[in-house]
């Protein structure tokens, strides 16, 4: 049986990342913080954090994490979790980049390192979940945009090194109607219209919409894809806003 594990398996986008690749017929091993409350195979608590910075905690996770994923190879890796600091320049603080980098960079490069032999026996694929800030963004993100901005040239990077070998490729959301999303415009509903209007599609993403093209991207449909970053934006990457 094929195997997928999930970072940030609890969120909005994770636990429809876990649903999806069920429905494709693969071994969900889901990972995050909190136990999500999907359709997944096994979870394993993990601090993508702690991963990065305590040598203890990245060996007793890689452990568990091998031990879960077997002899059968990974045939997905979806490096899903990530934190997001929103903060003006003037208050953001040098603890804020170390985190905003070692979740959303370094613990996606950790683990693919890590996880190389299980990719390679399966000659599997990594899906890095990236974001629109990668290319466009607005005042607050700076520790975010940055951080999604890497993400894609390490994409490209290990697409190129291990492009025989595993295939390496990246999603870049717009805004989606995750929890998170909707409880931050709880109560100011028009705004939200306003949000989805901006889109010319005239909505925001639906989680199913984004982990539809993970599973994409991961399959064997996409065999010739590497390296390459999907926009799943609802066309807002392609509109200006310039005054009329």
């Amino acid at each position: 049986m094929r195997q997928a594990l999930i970072t940030g398996a609890a969120g909005g986008i994770g636990q429809a990342l876990c649903l999806a690749f069920k429905r494709a017929g693969y071994r969900v091993i889901a990972t995050d913080l909190k136990q999500p409350a999907g359709d997944y195979d096994h979870y394993l608590s993990g601090d993508l954090a702690a991963l990065v910075r305590e040598p203890l905690s990245r060996a007793d996770y890689l452990r568990e994490l091998r031990e879960a994923v077997g002899r059968g190879g990974l045939h997905a890796l979806v490096n899903n979790a990530a934190v997001q600091v929103v903060q003006p320049v003037e208050a953001l603080r040098v603890d804020d980049w170390h985190l905003s980098l070692d979740t959303n960079l370094v613990a996606p490069f950790l683990l693919i390192r890590e996880l190389l032999p299980d990719l390679r026996k399966a000659r599997g694929s990594v899906v890095n979940i990236g974001s629109i800030h990668a290319r466009l963004t607005k005042p607050g993100f700076a520790c975010y945009a940055t951080s999604k901005a890497a993400l894609d040239g390490l994409t490209r990077s290990l697409a190129v090194e291990l492009g025989g070998q595993v295939r390496i490729n990246a999603v870049n959301p717009a805004a989606t109607a995750t929890p998170m999303l909707q409880a931050g415009f709880a109560g100011r509903e028009q705004a939200f219209a306003e949000l989805g209007a901006m889109h010319p599609v005239g909505r925001v993403a639906e989680p199913a919409e984004v982990a539809r093209s993970v599973v994409f991207l991961a399959s064997d449909d996409a065999s010739f894809m590497n390296g390459a970053t999907l926009d799943v934006d609802g066309g807002i990457g392609a509109r200006l806003h310039d005054p009329e």
